[in-house]
Parts: C-alpha cells; sequence; structure tokens
C-alpha cells in the first residue's frame, strides 16, 4: 500500500527520520516491509512511503509530527472534471466503508489548470456517493463536521491522487489539551521543533514563557516514550491498566482514528495487530517510567507571567498522563533564572506579542498578539491537510504575511516591547551562558531586537503564518 503522511511546512526531513524509527521498531517490523521515500529535498509537505495496510494503525499512533496519515487509493492523468468522476467511480468504494456511513471528500491543487475546486470537489463526490447507490442501493450522507469516513484528492498540473484519510481528526489534536484555552502551536510542529533542537531526554530543558505548556509537554511524553495517538487509541482504558500508567481520569476522544471506521481494519487480523502495537507501546512506556521515577528527573521545567496560562499547562500536564505536578513557576521571563542552577542546556520558546508579554500578564488595550494571528487560522490549515502547495492557499499566506508586517510595524513602535526585547536579549547574556537558545517566531527582526546574532535561522510555518527557528549560541563568561 502506498501511503503518504502530511506535515507542517518545513518538518519533512525530521518527519522522514522519525518515520524510518517508526518502521525499525520491532513491532512494526513484523506487519511486513516498509520503504520511505527518499528525504525531499524541497518543501512537500509531507513524506510517502509503502508498506502493509497495518503500518497505518502504527504511524497513526507513533507519528508525532505528522498531521495526517493518508493511504492512496488512484493516481491517474486528467485534463477535465469528467477524469476526475471516471476515476473516482470506478474506485470499489464499497471495500472500505457502507452507504450507512457518513462522508467528506477535500481537493487541494497546485498549478491544476481547472477553473474551480469546489466543482472538482462536488464531482468526486458525486462518483463515490454514485458507486455506492449503484452496487448497494443506499448513498452515504455528506458531513463536514465529523465525518465517518474522508476523502481526500490533490492535483498537480496533470496528475490526481486519491487519498482515504486514515486519521479522521488531526494528529496533533493529541486529546490533552484543554480545549477552552488558546492553542497558537500545535502540538506536532511543537514535536517538530523540538527534533532541531537536537535536545534529549535527560538534557536539561526549559520554556520561560511556557504558555499552556506545549513544548514540555511533548518533550516530556518523548522522554517517557507516551505515543502521541495514546489518548486516542484508548490505551488508558480499563484493559490498559490505568491503576499503574494514568494519573488522573483521562480525556478521551470518542471518534478516535479513522482507520477504525474502514472494513479493512476490522477483520481479525488487522484487530490482532492494533492490539499488539498497543501492547508493545505499554511495555515501552512501563520501562520508561524506571528510567524517570518522578517529575524532577526529567529535568523539563518552565515559566510564565500569566498565571491562568501556568494552571492551564499543569492541567494540560495531567491530562497528558506525565507523573505529578509540572516544574513550572508563575514568573516575568526577565526574573528566570537556569532552573537547578544548570551551566548548560536547551531553552526553548515561541515568544507572544502584546498580550502577557508586554503587559506583564494585563491584557493589552486594542493589541492583536500574533498568537491570535496564529490561532485564526489553526482550522484553515487542519481542513486543507497542511498541503501547503495548493494554490488557493498562496494568497491566503500572503495575505497573513501582509497583516503580520502591519502588526510587527505596531510591535516596533511601542516602546515598551522594544524596551522588553532589549532587556530579554541582555538577561540571556548575563545568566544563560553555556545554553542554546531556540525561539520560534513569525518576526524576522527579533535577533537585531535582542541584540543577539542568531547561529542559525530555520524557515517553518505555523498554519499559513511563516516563521522562523531561531538559534543563539550563548558562550560561557569568562572567569573574571
Amino acid at each position: 500500500m502506498r501511503f503518504f503522511v502530511v506535515c507542517p511546512g518545513g518538518l519533512e526531513v525530521p518527519l522522514a527520520q522519525e518515520l524510518a524509527e517508526i518502521a525499525g521498531r520491532p513491532e512494526c517490523k513484523a506487519l511486513g516491509t516498509w520503504v520511505i521515500d527518499p528525504t525531499p529535498t524541497s518543501p512537500t509537505g509531507g513524506v510517502g512511503l509503502a508498506g502493509p495496510i497495518s503500518a497505518a494503525m502504527a504511524l497513526n499512533l507513533h507519528s508525532r509530527i505528522g498531521s495526517r496519515v493518508l493511504l492512496q487509493m488512484a493516481q491517474a492523468p486528467y485534463r477535465q472534471e469528467e477524469d476526475l468522476y471516471k476515476l473516482a467511480s470506478g474506485l470499489a468504494w464499497e471495500e472500505w466503508f457502507t452507504s450507512k456511513q457518513t462522508l467528506r471528500v477535500d481537493v487541494t491543487a497546485h498549478r491544476s489548470p481547472l477553473k474551480s475546486l469546489n466543482f472538482a470537489t462536488l464531482k468526486i463526490k458525486d462518483a463515490i456517493v454514485d458507486r455506492l447507490r449503484d452496487v448497494t442501493g443506499d448513498r452515504p450522507s455528506i458531513d463536514t463536521a465529523f465525518p465517518d469516513v474522508r476523502v481526500q484528492a490533490h492535483l498537480t498540473a496533470t496528475q490526481v491522487t486519491i487519498y482515504l484519510d486514515t486519521s479522521g481528526e488531526a494528529l496533533f489534536k493529541r486529546g490533552w489539551r484543554d480545549e477552552k484555552g488558546d492553542a497558537p502551536l500545535k502540538e506536532n510542529l511543537a514535536a517538530g521543533i523540538l527534533s532541531f533542537t537536537a535536545w534529549k531526554p535527560g538534557q536539561t530543558l526549559f520554556d520561560p514563557m511556557c504558555g499552556s505548556g506545549t513544548f514540555l509537554i511533548e518533550a516530556a511524553q518523548i522522554a517517557l516514550s507516551i505515543p502521541p495517538g495514546a489518548i486516542r487509541a484508548g490505551m488508558y482504558g480499563d484493559d490498559a491498566k490505568p491503576s499503574r500508567l494514568a494519573y488522573r481520569p483521562l480525556v478521551t476522544s470518542a471518534h478516535g482514528f479513522g482507520f477504525q471506521r474502514l472494513k479493512p481494519f476490522k477483520e481479525a487480523a488487522e484487530k490482532k495487530h492494533w492490539v499488539d502495537l498497543k501492547e508493545a507501546a505499554l511495555a515501552k512506556m512501563l520501562e520508561m517510567r524506571k528510567h524517570y521515577p518522578s517529575v524532577d528527573a526529567l529535568k523539563i521545567t518552565g515559566g510564565d507571567i500569566n498565571e491562568k496560562l501556568v494552571s492551564m499547562f499543569k492541567g494540560n500536564w495531567q491530562r497528558a498522563q506525565l507523573p505529578d505536578q509540572p516544574v513550572v513557576r508563575q514568573i516575568d521571563a526577565l526574573a528566570a533564572k537556569p532552573p537547578g542552577s544548570v551551566h548548560e542546556g536547551v531553552m526553548l520558546l515561541n515568544p507572544p506579542y502584546g498580550e502577557r508579554l508586554v503587559i506583564k500578564g494585563g491584557r493589552g488595550q486594542d493589541r492583536v498578539s500574533d498568537r491570535d494571528a496564529q490561532d485564526t487560522h489553526a482550522d484553515e490549515s487542519d481542513n486543507r491537510f497542511e498541503l501547503n502547495l495548493e494554490t488557493g492557499r498562496q494568497s491566503a499566506k500572503r495575505s497573513s504575511r501582509e497583516s503580520l508586517k502591519k502588526l510587527q510595524a505596531q510591535e516596533e513602535q511601542d516602546p515598551k516591547f522594544v524596551e522588553f526585547l532589549r532587556q530579554f536579549g541582555q538577561h540571556l547574556k548575563d545568566d544563560f551562558g553555556g545554553w542554546n537558545i531556540f525561539v520560534l517566531t513569525a518576526d524576522m527582526a527579533l535577533p537585531g531586537q535582542l541584540r543577539i546574532k542568531e547561529s542559525k535561522r530555520t524557515p517553518l510555518f505555523n498554519g499559513p503564518l511563516e516563521c522562523r527557528l531561531f538559534k543563539f549560541e550563548m558562550h560561557a563568561k569568562r572567569p573574571a
């Protein structure tokens, strides 16, 4: 079977590395042969691979960086909408789902000659519905919000590829986040950024502006080998020994994964594979609990000036099945010191502008933060599966960049904001010598505002917003 694992723009290289690690797990090798495509040298929106159908289960359970796991159903040349109908109507959809299940179809495109993606979507949807009606005598209903089955098509200038989505809800929705809170940084983007920092479990990790804790929770789950899909897989249910693994009642997703609603995955052999994958993951989790018996052993800490966000972080930490309470303080970033007085470590942060950074925890007047701008587009990129090559999203990106430039111009004129950045840069020089500092921001001028020269900058996309991950190597001060 052919798969395409979608990821945020800029994370193709770490995703390819992650896929190789998943394929190398003993329980995944036992499923059959995996062949991962060469690592992309330019943005592709994901990585392709070939593997057994059971690979869909392993990828959805273990991929931290992937957004969706798409199963390729067909690929063919096309010239007009009728070609799309012909290809889709020739596929045996009745072997994958029933006419009683609800359906959603999405189409993305890159340099497609077709004038209307909506019409292309309609033709593919009609083909699937007509096929099921002809075979079963009934037709499925359309549900764009919470469908049982999702079909995705991608158009290039000459080729159309049709996929079945095996993920259902996007994989960055781990199931532990307090949905009432602001969610500016997707979990899979945070995991990908962690891979760029070269942070390893057991090494000190500190986020002085941790917000709701996305970076730190992802790192803690990595250290404890908790699969990102553990909650959605029901691994903390009655059959998952909750007395040894769970720390509080669990918030779960009733929908699970998309593959669980597809016929082939309901066969006895595939159900057995799913049980085996989860049992292997549980065994690894129990093993890693022995390596990190307490929250202090993780060496993962944070701080934030906003008391509400600190409280939200604590709740997220527990819902993520992490031990005890996180090591976090309500503190101004300018007063934060290296945890445990260590002389080296990794600092990782996604600084918010405006509200809680400049106003010291209060709400700014008539201000918009770049986190607000990021959150505005969060669902849009999910709905389009983050295939950043789609032509229709180029205008959205340009609009976002223009809005961001206006926002940055306003921020640069704010003397409080400029002074904060200057002070924070000096604070890093004075107190974090020997540390590697990583900052994710959409503000390309940040190094100059901090008055620190970056050693590396990595282009990334947070939804449609173009960002940079800046690396600053803080040199240790020489003894006087």
